[in-house]
């Protein structure tokens, strides 16, 4: 059990009523210590087992609820966003789940792709806009955990990309749009979970259980990779914090004291409450002492017949109080962390939306098996998507990313008299809205697939926008051909079967290739699906101006760049319902690309570094035979490219404008070294959510004049690189490291003066003897460029 001596410690250093609310991130109308005095006085009312069900899901009208305490007017907690037993689609990350009548936003990914901020922030803010008019408190969301670490992740889609410090202000902007609405936030998934495989106990086949793998991540690597996103995300004033499914050197993440308690709750002073993934909570009393605070969704092993009485929380942790085994006040802790984002968010509000009598018949339970009075009705079947659609489809295409142009293919400013669209992800989906994107060979993807996808309104084709468009010319011809494995055979020159089908060859032909990626299976290979790179050839191969366009939220290596007749390729990730409208607007040049790679688009599958570890296809006898040893360090994706000296074919945060850009820098101020910059934080300093105060002081500042030197308006993204000096830091520092970035949209031929600000945090490395963050000597050097290569100026300076 966690010992009295280390409740009182993190209580000493997380001091519940003197923490202030962090105003910039979350508006509330009460300060962070009104609502910790809120929750004092609700728990100081509690019986035992009423605190039991602050910390325990029962069956009810929602993804996971927290039961009702009528007496005391607490109408209990609807949490959204997990898969259903019924319905596979049913998430929170980009809309609310089990919900109908809902928006689908672009996915983490796409998020990523515009690297913007404010679109990030904007996002979160519709997304908790929704989530409470269908009576929600809870959003699932967002993800930056996985991370990314291994391309081939079937969950990296859901997240912004591999880098921390990219995936940490997505992530923190988001969290403040969502809980600025009053629904709380949890972010997932800590930590380490950076595959789907093995990641969950299962028998061999001799009935032996084999454990969960273990994520094996040195302590530098913990800090300055996977842990940095959540520190973010606590900074933010996330409510909720959900733990993975998988294990952390050896423990697993739900029940992990290292990074739930050390990590989380005390250097990071995470003052919300820790929810398992749904099934992930391995013990009881022993989960609950290394950290974990709520049980989800309340069952020891799946959905189906999901009670009190089957939950390792329940009455399991009222046994555990009273038999001496769990202690009381970490009881009332737990009720602390449950209640105050809770009162600070005012959700105890009289008005606060009921919830949708739909979300129950979409839901993972039965209505026989609520056996609470939870507040359910109003309008059922409510429409909560307002005008949101116009928002999803500017998100989606700011996100679009044009990887190669030849010969100024796009855009297309008129409409051609003859188009050809070809590809199974440019057609409707065949087996209808609800259904899973790999259940059907001709279907575009809007989002991927598992218990981070969403429940489809409606959804916008590429067929269809093309179509729509072409009508603005009376007698434009679009020609089309949707299924992949007639494509190859029929489009074969001086064929009859060609010029019975396509006649005459399109002015301009395109192609809509897909790649399905889902919680579950993670991916075996880079290609792209349905035959794709064979569609790619035989179009391009009776067709000169072939435009590839790739639904897809993990690398492709998009061989097809070298075919001549490619003339241009486009990323659209995963763009929610609107996609094909989005698409279009980029192909049109009503939207000027500004989308950037989140990641490495490699020449070769051997160029990446990572692997996922395939445990099924082997046989494994030992209980903890299930290892994944994060041996690279922080050396993967565009870290693992720089020291390996590889060329990529398309590097992280890259992507083409229709227009031109130049950056100059025009000054560098550092803290001056004669003012005394201490090597580390005050540790005196009470530790605030984020962590030490000092890591967030600014250090330097760097001013750089963006100019859009081209003849049209468009945005792109400055970004900052900073180089660590390499013979006072620890082996193992990367190259260089992204430290900053912002979104700018420029009128042709005008300039902005672009401020970067690095923090203390920024130019600091994770001191593993010392166990604090620590600036080296030395001389750092900030590149300023327009990707992680296109390095367009480097200054430097020093600190100590």
């Amino acid at each position: 059990m966690v010992s009295q001596k280390l409740f009182l410690l993190v209580s000493s250093l997380i001091s519940w009523g003197d923490c202030r609310a962090i105003t910039a991130a979350i508006d509330a109308s009460l300060e962070w210590s009104e609502a910790v005095t809120k929750a004092e006085d609700f728990l100081a009312q509690l019986t035992l087992k009423e605190k039991a069900y602050l910390a325990t899901g029962v069956a009810g009208p929602c993804t996971g609820s927290i039961a009702p305490i009528e007496r005391l007017g607490f109408r209990g907690l609807c949490i959204q966003g997990r898969v259903s037993s019924t319905n596979w689609q049913t998430d929170g990350p980009l809309g609310i789940r089990p919900a109908d009548f809902a928006s689908v936003y672009p996915a983490g990914v796409s998020v990523g792709a515009s690297w913007d901020k404010e679109l990030a922030r904007q996002r979160g803010v519709l997304l908790g806009e929704e989530f409470k008019a269908k009576g929600a408190h809870v959003m699932l969301g967002p993800v930056v955990g996985p991370l990314g670490r291994d391309p081939l992740g079937g969950r990296n889609w859901e997240g912004f990309g591999p880098d921390p410090y990219l995936s940490g202000e997505l992530g923190y902007q988001s969290i403040v749009g969502t809980q600025s609405t009053g629904v709380q936030s949890c972010v997932k998934h800590y930590i380490g979970y950076e595959q789907a495989t093995g990641s969950n106990p299962t028998p061999n086949t001799d009935g032996v259980i084999i454990q969960g793998y273990s994520s094996n991540i040195d302590d530098r690597t913990m800090h300055e990779i996977y842990s940095w996103p959540f520190a973010s995300a606590v900074r933010a004033g996330v409510s909720s914090v959900m733990c993975a499914y998988s294990r952390v050197n050896g423990s697993y993440s739900c029940e992990n004291n290292q990074t739930l308690n050390t990590i989380l709750k005390e250097e990071l002073g995470f003052r919300g409450y820790v929810m398992s993934d749904w099934g992930g909570t391995m013990s009881g009393a022993h989960a609950i002492e290394n950290g974990l605070d709520m049980d989800m969704p309340g069952g020891a092993v799946s959905f189906e017949g999901t009670s009190w009485s089957t939950s390792l929380f329940g009455d399991n942790l009222i046994q555990a109080v009273n038999n001496g085994t769990l202690s009381t006040s970490r009881v009332d802790d737990i009720v602390l962390r449950v209640m105050t984002p809770y009162f600070y968010l005012n959700q105890n509000r009289a008005d606060w939306p009921l919830i949708d009598p739909s979300s129950k018949e979409l839901g993972d339970f039965s209505a026989s098996m609520a056996n609470y009075s939870w507040s359910v009705g109003g309008e059922a079947h409510r429409d909560v998507r307002g005008d949101h659609g116009t928002f999803i489809r500017k998100l989606a295409a700011e996100s679009v990313t044009l990887l190669k142009n030849q010969n100024g293919a796009l855009p297309i400013t008129e409409i051609p008299r003859f188009i050809g669209v070809f590809g199974n992800d440019a057609a409707d989906k065949s087996a209808g809205l609800a259904s899973s994107p790999d259940s059907e060979l001709i279907g575009t993807f809007a989002t991927g697939g598992g218990s981070g996808s969403g429940r489809l309104t409606y959804l916008v084709s590429p067929l269809e926008a093309i179509k729509t468009w072409a009508k603005g010319r009376s007698d434009s011809l679009v020609q089309y051909v949707t299924d992949n494995e007639l494509i190859p055979g029929l489009l074969k020159p001086n064929s009859v079967a060609f010029g019975a089908a396509i006649y005459p060859i399109p002015e301009v032909c395109f192609v809509f290739l897909r790649y399905y990626v889902s919680e579950g299976p993670d991916p075996s290979d880079f290609d792209l699906n349905n035959n794709g790179s064979a569609v790619v050839n035989a179009v391009a191969s009776v067709c000169n101006n072939t435009i590839v366009v790739t639904h897809s939220g993990n690398v492709n290596l998009l061989d097809c760049a070298d075919h001549p007749n490619v003339t241009a390729i486009m990323m659209a990730y995963m763009p929610g319902q609107e996609s094909g409208n989005a698409i279009l607007d980029v192909i049109t040049g009503q939207v000027n690309p500004s989308g950037k790679l989140p990641f490495t688009v490699a020449y070769n599958a051997s160029d990446y570094n990572t692997a996922i570890v395939n445990f099924t296809a082997m046989d494994i006898t030992d209980p903890n035979g299930r290892q994944v040893n994060f041996t690279e360090g922080q050396f993967f994706d565009y870290r693992h490219f720089d020291l390996a000296g590889i060329t990529p074919r398309y590097e992280f945060g890259y992507g083409l404008s229709y227009t031109n850009f130049s950056l100059e820098v025009l000054s560098l101020k550092a803290v001056s070294r004669k003012g005394g910059v201490s090597p580390r934080p005050d540790a005196s300093k009470t530790i605030q959510p984020g962590g030490n105060p000092d890591l967030y002081d600014v250090l330097v500042t760097v001013k750089v004049r963006l100019t859009n030197t081209g003849s049209l308006a468009g945005a792109t993204v400055p970004q900052l690189y900073l180089a660590f000096p390499q013979d006072t830091t620890p082996a193992g520092t990367p190259v260089k490291v992204l430290r900053g970035f912002e979104k700018i949209h420029l009128k042709a031929g005008r300039s902005q003066t672009v401020t970067f600000e690095l923090t203390r945090k920024d130019v600091s490395f994770w001191n593993v003897v010392k166990q604090d963050w620590e600036i080296p000597a030395g001389a750092f050097e900030a590149k300023i460029g327009l990707s992680s290569r296109m390095i367009s100026a480097t200054k430097s300076f020093e600190l100590l």
